[in-house]
C-alpha cells in the first residue's frame, strides 16, 4: 500500500507541552494502525489594518515559527518511530476551521488539552472544544492528571454507555482500541431516578431492583453484538445509579483512555456537545475520545 492510500491521524501542533504529549500519543496510534501521521500547525495573524505595512513580515515570522514547531515535533516522533510516514501542514486561518477540514479524510484527530493561547487556569483550549463539536472523525484530547503531565500508558479503556446512538458508536471505537492495546474494556452505565421514601420510583410502578435489572439488561443488549464481533476482548461492566460524569471521572483515574459519545439521551436536539463529554474534557485524568454519530472509522 502506498502512503497516498493510507489513512491519516491528524495531530495539532502549537509548541506547547500539551501539544507535544498529543503528538506522541497520535504517533503511537498511527504506528499501531499503520497510518500516516499528519502534523498540522495553524496560525492566525492580526488584521492587516492593525499591523499596517508590516503584515508581510508578520506572516513570514508566523510561518517560520510554524515550521520550527513542526520540525521539532517530527524529530520527537521519528526518534521513536523512524519508519513512520509523517506529513507536515502549515495553514493560516482559524485553527478549528482548518482542523475540521483536515478531519474530513482522517481516521482520528488528536489535540492537547490546552495550547499556548490558553489563559492560565484554562484547562481546555477553545480549539479542542470547537473541534470536538464539529470534526468529521473521532477526536482525542490528550490529558494527564495535571495540565502538562504526560497521559497514562496503562489501565483499561473505558466506554460510557447510555443506550443512545452516540454511545453505540463510541462503544465500537472503544472496543477496537481495547483490542489493539490488549487491555480490558470497562463499560460504564449509570442512571438517575427520583425515589419515594418507600423505595419506589416516582412516576413509575417499578421498585429499585426492577430498575437496576432493566438498566443492566439494556447494557447487555448494547454489548451483545460487540462481544460477538470481538470474542477475544474481555469486557467488564460497571452499572449503578448515579451521575455519568462522576462515574467516568472515577474510573478514569486508573484508565488510559475514556471514550464517550458527543451527547447522550439527555442531550437537547441540536446540541453538538453534551454536558458529560464537556466535563470530561475539562476534568479527566486521562485522554478522552469523543465519537459523534457516524464518524467512527
Amino acid at each position: 500500500m502506498s502512503e497516498s492510500d493510507r489513512g491519516v491521524v491528524v495531530a495539532g501542533v502549537d509548541g506547547s507541552v500539551s501539544a507535544r504529549h498529543a503528538v506522541v500519543w497520535a504517533a503511537e496510534q498511527a504506528a499501531r494502525r499503520g497510518l500516516v501521521l499528519r502534523l498540522v500547525q495553524v496560525y492566525m495573524i492580526p488584521s492587516p489594518s492593525i499591523i499596517g505595512p508590516g503584515v508581510r513580515g508578520v506572516r513570514s515570522g508566523f510561518r517560520r515559527q510554524a515550521g520550527e514547531w513542526l520540525a521539532e515535533a517530527e524529530a520527537v516522533v521519528l526518534r521513536r518511530w523512524p519508519w513512520l510516514p509523517v506529513e507536515r501542514v502549515v495553514a493560516e486561518g482559524s485553527p478549528v476551521g482548518v482542523l475540521r477540514r483536515e478531519s474530513r479524510d482522517a481516521e482520528l484527530a488528536v489535540l492537547g488539552s490546552r495550547g499556548l493561547g490558553g489563559f492560565t487556569g484554562l484547562l481546555v483550549g477553545s480549539t479542542a472544544v470547537g473541534l470536538v463539536a464539529h470534526a468529521r472523525c473521532p477526536v482525542v484530547v490528550v490529558r494527564g492528571r495535571m495540565p502538562d503531565d504526560p497521559p497514562p500508558a496503562a489501565g483499561p479503556v473505558v466506554a460510557g454507555l447510555d443506550g443512545s446512538a452516540d454511545s453505540d458508536d463510541a462503544l465500537g471505537f472503544a472496543c477496537a482500541e481495547a483490542v489493539s492495546r490488549q487491555v480490558v474494556l470497562l463499560a460504564v452505565h449509570t442512571w438517575n431516578e427520583q425515589w419515594h421514601a418507600d423505595g419506589s420510583v416516582r412516576g413509575a410502578d417499578r421498585v429499585p431492583g426492577e430498575v437496576a435489572a432493566a438498566e443492566c439488561g439494556r447494557v447487555e443488549d448494547q454489548l451483545a453484538p460487540w462481544r460477538e464481533k470481538f470474542p477475544q476482548l474481555r469486557i467488564e461492566v460497571r452499572a449503578g445509579p448515579g451521575r455519568p460524569v462522576r462515574a467516568l471521572l472515577e474510573v478514569g483515574e486508573d484508565a488510559q483512555l475514556v471514550v464517550v459519545g458527543s451527547r447522550g439521551r439527555g442531550g437537547f436536539e441540536g446540541m453538538l456537545l453534551g454536558s458529560t463529554s464537556q466535563a470530561l474534557l475539562v476534568h479527566s485524568a486521562c485522554p478522552v475520545a469523543v465519537v459523534r454519530p457516524g464518524n467512527r472509522p
